[in-house]
């Protein structure tokens, strides 16, 4: 008898463990959290750029970019200059997990690869006005006036259907699986029936 209590509460605590960990996270599509379409991938997923700044500066975490916080938008950048001289640069924007190994320092970059085009981050595209990857602090400054350019209906806001990431030339419509259209290629890399 002395045990049941015991047996209860544990019982109840993991069941709450439970329930309090299978909940989505914040506001993602297609219930894949913060990440959402082009979430962890590529440029503009949480641990690329892209979402790292809608995180930024959507204060209020509803998934729109207000007027305010439009109006906000080059003071919110600044708070990814973890270095504070005035710029964010592409370490800044792709911040490394605290856990993460060091990478060897021989180890080969990245391959840029053309069959697998990366998608198109609205966000980045209008921030970055050099296309270098880092925001200057004149792009930092022009912030509000870039970004209010996204606002295609108008409205003083940028919803997330208008800083959604663009799918890249050639990608599966939307709720594709990554299949290309057409016959796929041959082993000797021509595309069948051409």
């Amino acid at each position: 008898m002395n045990k049941l209590p015991r047996f209860l509460a544990l019982s109840a605590f993991l069941g709450l463990a439970a329930i309090v960990t299978a909940q989505p996270g914040p506001r993602g599509r297609g219930g894949r959290g913060a990440g959402g379409p082009g979430g962890h991938g590529g440029p503009g997923g949480h641990g690329a750029h892209g979402m790292l700044i809608v995180k930024v500066l959507d204060n209020d975490q509803d998934g729109d970019l207000s007027s305010t916080e439009l109006a906000n938008a080059s003071s919110n950048l600044l708070a990814l200059d973890l270095n504070a001289d005035g710029a964010v640069s592409t370490d800044e924007l792709h911040p490394r997990p605290a856990d993460a190994p060091t990478p060897p320092a021989d180890r080969p970059g990245r391959p840029t690869d053309a069959d697998h085009p990366r998608p198109v981050f609205p966000l980045m595209l209008a921030l970055d006005a050099d296309s270098d990857g880092a925001l200057s602090a004149s792009e930092i400054a022009n912030a509000t006036a870039s970004l209010t350019a996204l606002d295609a209906n108008g409205d003083g806001k940028i919803s997330a259907d208008e800083y959604r990431p663009v799918p890249p030339e050639g990608a599966p419509a939307e709720g594709g699986r990554g299949h290309r259209q057409g016959p796929p290629p041959a082993r000797d890399g021509t595309k069948k029936g051409a």
